[in-house]
This record gives structure tokens, sequence and C-alpha cells, in this order.
């Protein structure tokens, strides 16, 4: 039963569920050596729902927790209107506070599933479930892929986290496909790649072919990456860039770099200041784009983004990017900085996205927490991948990629 449809079954307002019983959860057999049948579907596509976690953990925030909880009524409030929102409270004080705040701000409760699961941080395109379509079974029925997770090989406090996807898979009573490499898990943060849902992604070297800094899977190189992603997401191509921006504590999450907006055209972040660190690092990535081919042979189209300036506290530079945003099925959600550049930003994306509106989350105060919209994020699709007569429009279903 898919999670869309266990939600929508009780005329409450809204669900709370724990997780089921283990004996519940369903191991997806791992695909044949040399072929997926899975697919990752684009962020543009139907979504049955947005996937959130409240937070609760002041040293993302140092000092600003309370200001979170009013951004983040405003992100639910905004994709409320197209979608469910599964919201993980890691404990019953943190429930009351998120409902108080999101009756406060307007939000219709009864869109919101109540997911009583602890966490240690709520960076939700990171440690959340990935769902994938598995074009091997009648119907395309989702599947959850379940990647390691280790805190971007950074911090200390990651197991709770890690659990995040398995929970998902036994609450949606979903397949679970563990991602695996050899006899370990297969580390990926979900903003370490961005899919245009026909077999392309984007990534940085930075980020994944590091020997020293942050290794998330040591000994694994470039073709190993190219093939476990093909085999657990349909990545066929996958388009390497350089680096990624000045004071991501990542070490080079593509979301803050460049991003797919339909099959072909990408938003590449660029910086017109020399003097600036991320000017010669987004140059490049320019450069890297234009020798490189999409799954069907095809040169990207790149559209340039503007960066806003320089943004620190605390005498850090903080990864302020207008590429972190968020397509859900009623709104883009787009980070702004109280910055002249906002406006730039919010009438380019409107005029790549002119099916649903492009809203502003103000995200000063957010990215104190070293990311925002895209960070926090984690879509899930509709069930079936259409071709889309469906609500939000736009997307290409698996026929739109042949």
């Amino acid at each position: 039963m898919p999670i869309s449809s266990a939600a929508s079954s009780t005329n409450e307002p809204g669900t709370r569920e724990t997780a089921a019983p283990a004996a519940l959860l369903r191991e997806a057999r791992q695909p044949a050596r040399g072929g997926s049948r899975y697919r990752m579907p684009a962020e543009w596509e139907p979504h049955a729902a947005t996937w959130l976690a409240w937070p609760h953990n002041a040293s993302d925030w140092p000092g600003k927790l309370a200001a979170i909880h009013w951004v983040y009524g405003e992100i639910v409030r905004r994709l409320a209107q197209g979608e469910r929102l599964r919201l993980v409270v890691a404990s019953p004080a943190v429930e009351r506070r998120a409902r108080s705040v999101l009756a406060r701000v307007g939000v219709d409760l009864g869109q919101i599933d109540w997911l009583a699961w602890p966490t240690n941080r709520g960076w939700l395109r990171d440690s959340g479930p990935v769902f994938v379509h598995d074009l091997g079974a009648r119907g395309s029925p989702l599947t959850i892929c379940g990647f390691g997770f280790n805190a971007w090989a950074r911090y200390p406090d990651w197991q709770a986290d890690a659990r995040l996807a398995g929970r998902a898979a036994r609450r949606a009573r979903l397949p679970l496909l563990r991602a695996r490499w050899g006899q370990r898990d297969f580390v990926l943060e979900g903003g370490a790649i961005d899919v245009n849902g026909c077999g392309s992604a984007l990534a940085t070297e930075e980020c994944l072919l590091d020997p020293q800094i942050q290794v998330r899977n040591p000994g694994l190189d470039r073709h190993g990456y190219e093939r476990l992603l093909a085999t657990y997401l349909g990545v066929t191509h996958l388009l390497w860039l350089g680096r990624g921006i000045a004071g991501d504590d990542t070490h080079g999450h593509i979301d803050d770099v460049c991003r797919f907006v339909d099959r072909r055209t990408v938003v590449l972040c660029r910086e017109e200041d020399p003097a600036d660190a991320n000017y010669a690092v987004l140059a490049e990535n320019h450069e890297r784009l234009q020798g490189l081919r999409l799954e069907d042979g095809s040169r990207p189209q790149v559209v340039a983004l503007p960066m806003p300036a320089p943004l620190g506290f605390a005498g850090r530079r903080l990864p302020a990017s207008y590429a972190n945003f968020y397509v859900g099925n009623a709104a883009v959600l787009v980070p702004t900085f109280n910055d002249p550049r906002d406006r730039h930003a919010l009438g380019l994306l409107a005029e790549l996205f002119p099916d649903r509106p492009v809203v502003g989350i103000h995200a000063v105060d957010l990215v104190w927490g070293l990311g925002t919209l895209h960070c926090l994020t984690q879509q899930e699709p509709l069930a079936l991948a259409a071709p889309v007569a469906a609500a939000a429009g736009r997307a290409p279903g698996a026929a739109d990629c042949a």
C-alpha cells in the first residue's frame, strides 16, 4: 500500500504513525550486473508528497532555531497547497511545536502526515528515502532506494538519520532496495546528484572523488560511481563538474551549483566578481559543461543563474545559492537573501518554469544551517510514471525519454 493511500484513508486531520514492525520490510532484489530496472524521476514530475523533518537540533542553527521554525511554516504552507507533507517529528514536544506554528500560519493540518521517528538532523535531501520507479514491475510501482548515510563523512551523529529509508519503506509497505558496493553500503546524499529523469545526472568531482576530504566511499573511483548510479537510479550519463561553492560543508554538493530544469536545460551558477572565491570555480564548471553530452547525445542548454553577494555569519562564509531551489507540485520555492539579485534569480526561474509560480522564501537565517530549501526536502513521486496530463502538468513520463 503506497504512502498516499495510507494517508488518505483516514478522516482525521492528518495522520500520526510510528514505524511498522520490522517483519513488514520487504527487501528488493539487487539488479543484475550491467543493467537497471529502476529510474529516479526528475523533481518536476508530479509528487505524491514532499518529505520534511521538523528542525530540533539547535546546533544546526545556533541561536536561530526559533526563527527557523517560522521559515519552515512558510515552506510547508506553500507546498501543502499542491501535495501532502510527510513530516518527521523527533519527539512529542517537537510535534506540538510544529503543530502550533503550522496552525498559526494557516496550514491545513489535514495535509500533514506526522511521522514520530528520531532524527539527528533535518536534512532529508541527504538522509531521507530516495524513491525510484521499478520499470520491471507492472505499472512502475515505487521502490525506496536505501543509500548509506554517514553525515557527509564529517559529523559523528548520524545513526538515527541512517535508519530513515528503512523506516519509510516499512511505513509505506514498499520494497527497500539497499544500495550496496561489494560488501559495503553505497553512501550517497541526494544533494550530491541532480537528475533529469531520462538517464542523465550532474555531480562534482570534489564531492564524490576527493581521496582525502570527507570521503564517503573510500576506494570507489569515477567508473565505480557511474556503474552504481546506473544500477540504482537508471543514470546512464553522469556529467562531472569540478568543485562546489565556498562555504559548503558537504564538500561540493551539486545542488548549490548546477540543476536541471527540464530534460535538456540546466541552470549553472555564475559569479561576476573576479575577486570572489567562487569566480574561477564556477567559470571552470561552465567550460566543462560545453564539452558534455546528455543521454541522447545532445549538448545541455546552459542558462546562467546569478549568485547572491557573499553572505557570512560569525566570521564564516555561508553557502548562499539560488540553485538550492525546490520544485513542488504547486510552486517552485527559491531561497532569497535580501539581495538585489533576488529579483533577477526569481524572474529567470519563472521563465524556466512557466507552468507553476516561482516563490521566494527568505533564507538569510536558514542558510546559517549551511543549507536551504533543496537540502531540507525530498520528493515522493507518484507511483505511476505516466506522460502527464496530470495536475502538475510538466512531467515527462518514461516514454518521453525514449
